[in-house]
């Protein structure tokens, strides 16, 4: 029914930023919620970031509240997710899903998942 697939990962220095995104294929008319979640090496996933899907709402996790940003683009069916004033300590690879309610900060609640894109900070 629906396919999600994360692209623009890859290695950027510590305080710089980076911006991945996510195409969603497939029906979204039942689509109410768009997330970002991560897991960094040998660590269970973490949530980092939901946005509904008028844009009126959205969530962050602690750890990257004031520097990273979630969008997205329903015309192009597309989110986004941007990295600002990244740390080695955000090092993961970062998920994009999708869920049919708003309830974003836990993973149970999704629905599709794409498979993920590697995000490295070098010191």
């Amino acid at each position: 029914q629906v396919q999600l697939v994360e692209s623009g990962g890859g290695l950027v220095q510590a305080g710089e930023s980076l911006t991945l995104s996510c195409t969603v294929f497939g029906t979204t008319v039942d689509i109410n919620g768009y997330a970002w979640f991560r897991q960094p090496p040998l660590k269970g996933r973490e949530f980092v970031a939901a946005i509904d899907r008028d844009g009126a709402n959205t969530v962050y996790g602690d750890s990257v509240k004031g520097r990273f940003t979630i969008s997205n683009n329903n015309a192009e069916n597309k989110m986004y997710l941007h990295l600002n004033n990244v740390k080695p300590e955000d090092t993961a690879v970062y998920y994009c899903a999708t869920s049919r309610t708003w309830m974003p900060t836990s993973h149970i609640h999704y629905d599709y998942w794409g498979p993920g894109t590697p995000v490295t900070v070098s010191s």
